[in-house]
């Protein structure tokens, strides 16, 4: 025999886990899902005002007959929370350990307010105006109907209707067809040539650029339609590697142009469009909708609120499950109505533990990052979850899971929890230590200054060191790169290319 300690995850208990995880948009299917299984459940209406407590507690606005809908939470009405846990398997307080009210103030200035934002909760805006639900009763005419519409008009051929409404298929997102001509020649039993030919059929359709097989194609085919095509263009096309490196020399010997047509080619493709079917949605874009909202106090602090629509409201009919269970009167509809009441007791109490959990983590997050929020991103501060799972007294793995799928609404956007956490680059001469977000908008900063000197990845190394950032030139590399911008070769040819182009003029 062996005696040892082992965590049991009852259901309930990983029921809770999993709630906190979630996104809005999942949490309110999950909960959808359990309002159609449990019949002791019911959603509240309207927008209830109070904590987060009072939310769960609240029944004025619930429709149960003549009003006799009350909280599960009320002494009066609750289980025996011995009965509870002994039928859960588990303490209550496994999960519910923090049941003290939050306090009103915490160190650093900020002000807690659990009542709902009165603005709107859509986009981070604070305008205080409903989104236009009007706007979404249109419905958006996808690619594929826009090619296939023109496809019945451009020809009366069953064949050549039937192979192109294949290739119509094959186009992607983007408006590219990514399927090889001998697939489809074979699937359909046709001609080579034939699908060739409907394929340059289809590819006049409306936008320019439709059903091209790569990006020279695309731009090719553009091109034709603007008759810009000349022997030139063709050989800048044909070699679109040399524009991304910014090889302008190889370029213009390979065009046989000079500087200053060079660079109104060069403009000329940029004008183009390289997705032409991006212009079609074939799905809804979501917008984040904040979890948090954040803004400025009139004394200086912050206040950080809740989004209430952000929060599924459920509560439990206590009327309902008394009148129903004195008619039962199988042991299996006792059973059914008493493992429904727990599920519901269990639901409300981890929706409201978890909408506690994440304004407190929200909260600390603020207190953290409160240069950010004055000054902007170049004064984002180095932080992680210890930090925070310290300071509120939480697991680091609670705080993950808080922080996952979560935003906070700012006036400087919507920005998902996870962008406040970075990595440390440490400070020159033992000075205090810099956020990689910081790093990388400093470097952005500097090379948009840059004038007629190009700063490479050494001096880019040297200027922050001479800021008080130490850091390797490996890392401004891999910075640069993530930002997008070119190397200091690269940049110095364009810059030469232009300055050429303006000599010229």
């Amino acid at each position: 025999m062996r005696q040892g300690q082992a965590l049991v995850m009852t259901p309930q208990l990983l029921q809770a886990i999993k709630l906190l995880q979630l996104s809005h948009l999942d949490l309110t299917a999950y909960v959808d899902a359990e309002l159609e299984r449990n019949p002791l459940l019911e959603r509240v209406e309207g927008d209830p005002t109070g904590d987060v407590a009072e939310r769960g507690q609240d029944t004025g606005s619930e429709a149960g007959e003549g009003g006799e809908t009350e909280s599960w939470l009320k002494d009066d009405m609750a289980p025996d929370r011995a009965t509870m846990e002994s039928a859960l398997d588990t303490r209550l307080d496994n999960v519910f350990a923090d049941e003290t009210p939050m306090p009103r103030e915490q160190g650093g200035g900020d002000t807690l307010s659990l009542t709902p934002a009165p603005y709107g909760s859509t986009g981070g805006s604070f305008d205080g105006e409903l989104p236009d639900f009007e706007a979404s009763l249109t419905a958006e005419i996808s690619l594929r109907e826009h090619l296939a519409a023109q496809l019945d008009l451009a020809t009366r051929d069953p064949q050549d209707r039937l192979i192109g409404g294949f290739l119509i298929d094959a186009v992607d997102e983007a408006g590219y067809c990514r399927e090889s001509l001998d697939l489809v020649a074979d699937r359909l039993g046709a001609d080579l040539d034939q699908v060739a030919r409907v394929l340059k059929l289809v590819q006049t359709f409306d936008p320019p650029g439709v059903a091209a097989r790569d990006l020279a194609e695309c731009l090719a085919i553009q091109l034709r339609e603007q008759d810009r095509f000349d022997p030139a263009m063709q050989a800048l096309v044909s070699r679109l590697d040399l524009v991304a490196k910014r090889d302008f020399s190889a370029l213009r010997k390979l065009c046989g142009v000079d500087d200053e047509d060079l660079v109104e080619m060069l403009a000329e493709i940029r004008r183009l469009d390289p997705k032409p079917g991006r212009a079609f949605g074939t799905s809804a874009v979501e917008v984040l909708v904040p979890d948090v909202f954040v803004r400025a106090a009139p004394d200086g602090s912050w206040l950080i609120e809740l989004n209430s629509e952000a929060l599924p409201r459920v509560l439990v009919n206590q009327s309902y499950y008394s009148r129903v269970s004195k008619g039962a009167v199988a042991d299996g509809d006792k059973s059914f109505l008493s493992e429904c009441l727990q599920n519901a007791n269990w639901l409300t109490r981890s929706l409201e533990q978890r909408a506690r959990t994440i304004l407190k983590v929200a909260t600390e997050i603020v207190r953290q990052q409160d240069a950010f929020f004055v000054h902007g991103v170049a004064h984002l501060r180095p932080l992680n979850l210890k930090t925070v799972a310290e300071a509120i007294g939480m697991h680091e793995s609670t705080v993950s899971r808080v922080t996952s799928n979560k935003s906070i609404g700012t006036s400087r956007g919507t920005l998902e929890m996870k962008y406040f956490f970075t990595a440390a680059i440490p400070g020159a001469a033992g000075a205090a230590s810099h956020s990689s977000e910081a790093v990388r908008y400093r470097i952005k900063q500097l090379v948009d200054a840059e004038a007629n000197d190009v700063l490479s990845d050494d001096a880019l190394v040297q200027r922050l060191h001479d800021e008080g950032i130490e850091i390797a030139r490996r890392t401004v590399a891999k910075y640069r790169e993530s930002l997008r911008i070119p190397s200091s070769i690269e940049r110095r040819r364009e810059r030469s290319a232009q300055a050429g182009a303006g000599l010229g003029a």
